[in-house]
């Protein structure tokens, strides 16, 4: 290893002179307690290195160690289940080793490389392959088979290859290549802020359903898109990024909490091995992984754990997964480029940013996406890129939203005064967009309802009109308005109150599916096109508003999955109760 000196420490930022052997992006060790960190500026024999462990104590003269590699990712079975730091180290087992607290350079295995797995064939000896190509299989959990892939630049003939028990360092297969034989374990090691290849990326045309109303009908994500969640404090974004990660129909989840409060990773801990995933009857633990760089750890591994998060994803993605990750909150990770850039005294950007925040943010997303994935199975993943961004004062004119829109396709803006009022999700449903709505409506007319996306486009218009009469009702009263227009606003009332509040603690409404939501839907804008008639027959606005067979719409939401006829039947009995409202007048 290349050794040099400390000459200065500005917090997590160390220089260190005669590193002329050393590159950009190297991982090194720093004094005797080997703190990782990784170099971040070259300036003839001085690096500048952010450290990713507290320094104190640290000081001119300590010496520093390049280990000449990359900041990677170990890759391999023993990943799901697990809640890593920012750089990779599992938290359990440093616990183990080094108690509550950890102690500085304290160190464990990224994989544990004393359980065995069951190592079961799918290539043979004499088989060519290459990139990408799937060897074997692993049963990781109940409801995940790692696929042992060949790592990336390498191809031969399969020379040997070793079936049964095996822990992630044996070696499982040989392969002859041209540069003699090599020897292969279930484990690859990957840069994290190198994107890995595929083959091509193709159309994300799949919605990716969440059970969120106001996201799966109103502004859907597909399977490989990317949606910001902009909100201020107190809006609800964690418990929004919960809600996906727990119901989302990803087959891996991936969450990284970067900079956010230590309580909210321990709801996660808490609240995730005892939920129980519909489709497949296990814990949601097993289809997820963890990434703890919470508020009270070094500010340095923040910006390591939103890339140590999307490599993991897009390993899982690799084998032909569709994965969703969650990074809460992308403006912490901005916050300690700004701290870091702040320190190497470069010049600020706007807000004290550095000037390349955008091109970074924008790296980051553009690892998301539907591909076809290396190898001769033509396998089909997806990695989808949820970011909350926490601007301050709610502001979302500020650089890390402003950089953020200008990647992602999905606007999911949190609103302070909805949840405020105790309206969850409090997405706002007149500046949220989503610009996969096209191919979504395409998708949910064929697949859930033809008429879907005709009354999503009815139910959208409504609202919009109830922000105008809302502006008349404040001028000059509600009786002001026609019996109509009165009707609207029942009915946007019903829209908002009944279809967009979601209860995520209750356990039928937490998850709606797509059917549900359509029913749900088609049964509130039948009480308005059934309304609009009677008024037209004399029947009076009044009598309308204290119908009984409100207080069944807004119960719809409480139906459980295997009722849904009870939905249609509510809106056989809407039509008759309206009939005999007519006739009563007449």
């Amino acid at each position: 290893m290349k050794t040099g000196e400390v000459v200065k420490v500005s917090g997590p930022l160390v220089i260190a002179s005669g590193m002329e052997n050393a590159n950009v992006y190297d991982v090194v060790e720093v004094s005797e307690d080997k703190l990782i960190g990784e170099i971040i500026e070259m300036r003839g024999d001085r690096a500048s290195i952010q450290v990713y462990e507290e320094t104190t104590g640290i000081g001119p003269g300590d010496v520093v160690a390049t280990t000449g590699a990359p900041l990677s990712v170990e890759l391999g079975p023993g990943l799901i289940e697990q809640m890593f730091d920012g750089i990779q180290r599992p938290l359990k087992a440093l616990q183990v080793e080094a108690g509550d607290f950890l102690e500085k350079g304290a160190t464990v295995e990224k994989l544990n490389r004393e359980k065995v797995w069951e190592f079961v064939a799918k290539k043979k000896v004499g088989d060519k392959v290459s990139e990408g190509d799937v060897v074997g299989v692993v049963q990781e959990t109940p409801v995940v088979l790692h696929k042992i892939m060949v790592p990336y630049g390498v191809s031969g003939i399969i020379k040997e290859i070793h079936e049964g028990a095996h822990t992630v360092a044996d070696t499982v297969y040989v392969l002859e290549t041209k540069d003699g034989n090599k020897e292969f374990n279930m484990i690859q090691k990957w840069p994290v802020r190198r994107g890995r290849n595929y083959q091509r990326k193709i159309d994300p045309n799949t919605p990716l359903v969440t059970g969120q109303r106001v996201i799966d009908t109103f502004f859907p994500i597909t399977k490989g898109g990317t949606a910001a969640i902009p909100g201020p404090f107190g809006s609800g974004k964690t418990v929004v990024q919960h809600q996906l990660a727990k119901w989302a129909d990803a087959q891996i989840v991936v969450y990284v909490g970067c900079g956010e409060r230590g309580n909210e990773m321990t709801d996660v801990l808490m609240e995730f091995p005892e939920l129980i995933d519909q489709k497949t009857g296990e814990s949601i633990m097993k289809r997820t992984v963890l990434i703890a760089n919470t508020s009270n750890m070094p500010v340095a591994a923040r910006e390591a754990s939103i890339y140590t998060g999307i490599t993991i994803s897009e390993y899982y993605r690799d084998m032909g997964y569709s994965v969703a990750m969650m990074a809460d909150s992308t403006s912490r990770w901005a916050e300690a480029l700004r701290e870091m850039s702040g320190r190497l005294e470069e010049m600020p950007g706007d807000e004290g940013y550095p000037a390349y925040l955008a091109s970074r943010i924008a790296q980051f997303y553009e690892r998301a996406g539907r591909v076809i994935c290396l190898g001769s199975d033509e396998r089909e993943g997806a990695l989808s890129v949820i970011g909350a961004v926490s601007p301050p004062g709610g502001d979302v004119s500020e650089p890390v939203t402003q950089s953020t829109l200008r990647i992602v396709k999905i606007f999911w803006k949190l609103d302070y005064d909805l949840s405020y009022k105790r309206h969850f999700p409090a997405i706002n449903w007149l500046d949220s967009y989503s610009l996969y709505q096209t191919k979504m409506d395409k998708y949910l007319d064929g697949e859930v309802d033809e008429d879907f996306s005709k009354n999503r486009v009815r139910a959208m218009a409504l609202l919009q009109e109830e922000n105008a009469l809302q502006e008349i009702v404040r001028l000059v009263g509600r009786d002001s308005l026609s019996d109509e227009d009165q009707l609207k606003l029942e009915v946007t009332k019903s829209i908002r109150e009944d279809f967009l509040q979601q209860n995520a603690f209750h356990e039928i409404d937490t998850y709606c599916s797509l059917e549900k939501q359509s029913k749900m839907m088609k049964v509130i804008l039948k009480f308005y096109d059934e309304g609009v008639v009677a008024l037209k027959n004399g029947a009076y606005i009044s009598e309308i508003e204290s119908m009984d067979i409100r207080e069944d719409i807004a119960r719809a939401k409480n139906t459980p999955e295997e009722s849904l006829v009870k939905l249609d039947e509510l809106g056989v009995k809407i039509e008759e109760e309206m009939k005999k409202l007519t006739k009563e007048v007449l």
